[in-house]
């Protein structure tokens, strides 16, 4: 239950509204399509302004990879975030109209959501040794730079997600400027 992914080998699609494209790297149960899934992430190549689409009942988390990021805002006010700084993860509800405005040229991001009636993510950026507890659904994606995930090396753009089996995680970068995103997921009683 453990999958070995690469960002560069990932298929393309193009976003439900027709805004961008996205690279799935998993969706939970698999299958499912983007009314019936449980959790889901993706990497999204953000090309022009404009919306995003709505996915009632969805938690989202969006942490920017490359690029200067988008201002995010919703007409009705509850969201107004700049997205600017890289490896910092942003939750919003998916319930909510969400306008995207390019800060300067085309980003990517990294997309984390969750069906907000079956199950929670804990999204993370780590720049140095970590340990993740053990725990039964989840992702780790090196953003940059190498590590070390027990057996496994994770060179940039590399990943692992596994699930239905509780894996705690010692995580150690091979170099300074290492960037590594987890994904814990748990799913509600």
């Amino acid at each position: 239950s453990i999958r070995r992914f690469e960002r560069a080998h990932l298929p393309v699609q193009r976003w439900r509204n027709g805004g961008g494209v996205t690279r799935e790297v998993v969706c939970h149960q698999a299958g499912a399509d983007m009314a019936a899934f449980d959790w889901r992430v993706s990497i999204a190549h953000i090309a022009g302004s404009g919306p995003f689409s709505a996915f009632p009942g969805v938690d989202r988390v969006i942490t920017l990879l490359e690029g200067s990021g988008v201002a995010l805002h919703s007409p009705d006010g509850a969201v107004a975030h700049r997205l600017d700084q890289p490896m910092m993860p942003f939750a919003f509800s998916g319930d909510v109209a969400i306008e995207a405005q390019l800060l300067d040229g085309e980003c990517h991001d990294f997309n984390v959501m969750t069906r907000r009636a079956r199950c929670t993510a804990k999204v993370q950026a780590w720049r140095g040794p970590a340990h993740l507890p053990p725990i039964s659904q989840g992702l780790l994606f090196a953003a940059s730079g190498s590590w070390h995930a027990q057996t496994q090396t994770l060179l940039a753009g590399e990943g692992l997600s596994w699930h239905d089996q509780p894996i705690a995680w010692n995580l150690v970068p091979e170099v300074e400027d290492a960037c590594l995103i987890t994904v814990m997921i748990e799913y509600l009683r």
